[in-house]
Order: C-alpha cells, then sequence, then structure tokens
C-alpha cells in the first residue's frame, strides 16, 4: 500500500510539473548573461519588469505566463526574463528603461540595448501573444 502511494504522489507530481513547464519559461540568471544569450540565439528579450506589491502583474503570473499557447511562442521567439525593479540588478534597469507604471514589458534588442516596444499594464494571453508576433514581424536583429 505504501509503494502505490508513493508511486501516485510520484506521478502526480511529474504531471504538476510538466504542466507547469508549458508556459512562458523565463531566465533565471543576471541581465547580461540573457544579453549574452539573446545575441547567441539571435533573438529579443521579454522582460517583465514588475514589483512584489503589483497586483496587475501578480495576475500575468498566475493567469497569462502559464498559458501553454503563450510559453511555446514566447520560449521559441525570445529570451524572457522577470526584473523586480525594486530589487537586484532592477533598479538600474529601472534607471535605463523608464517605467510609469507597473506592469511594464519591454521587447529589447540585445545588440543595441534599445527598446523594440514596451507596453504598460495587464494584458490577457491574446493580446499579449499578438504583441509579440507583432513585435517578432519587426525585429531587425
Amino acid at each position: 500500500m505504501k509503494n502505490l502511494l508513493l508511486t501516485f504522489a510520484l506521478f502526480a507530481f511529474v504531471i504538476s510539473q510538466s504542466n507547469a513547464q508549458n508556459g512562458i519559461s523565463f531566465e533565471h540568471g543576471n541581465w547580461d548573461a540573457a544579453i549574452a544569450k539573446a545575441k547567441k540565439e539571435n533573438k529579443l528579450i521579454f522582460m517583465d519588469a514588475y514589483t512584489s506589491w503589483c497586483g496587475p502583474c501578480k495576475m500575468l503570473q498566475a493567469k497569462v505566463f502559464p498559458d501553454a499557447s503563450l510559453g511555446s511562442y514566447f520560449n521559441e521567439t525570445f529570451i524572457n526574463i522577470k526584473v523586480d525593479m525594486e530589487k537586484g540588478e532592477g533598479p538600474q534597469l529601472a534607471a535605463k528603461y523608464p517605467i510609469r507604471g507597473y506592469p511594464t514589458l519591454f521587447f529589447i534588442d540585445p545588440n543595441t540595448g534599445k527598446i523594440v516596444n514596451s507596453v504598460l499594464g495587464y494584458r490577457d494571453v491574446n493580446q499579449l501573444l499578438s504583441i509579440g508576433k507583432s513585435v517578432s514581424e519587426k525585429k531587425a536583429i
């Protein structure tokens, strides 16, 4: 009986982990590592500029970023990174990339460091996917 419960628990864990990987996969390194990877893979950077207290930021994290179709497109097309703009490298990036509110979603050319597009505020899955496709069609890397 113990083995059956252990097997079931392991199976449930594996399923939950595979489902969690369906959405946008964000880099866990620093900004310089994201730039280097984006240059190497010839991709734009998608940066979620957020804060820990921002309600719409939390909604993006819970309802939008986990979407499988959005994740499939963004993971293939962009190097994705989330940055808490009040911690770590966030304040320096906030000085470089002006923020009027949270969340601000940036699409950045890693070769020039320039903003290709930015979006202020919450967007649903379809809106963000449409924005991502529009940006990637204009990409000049």
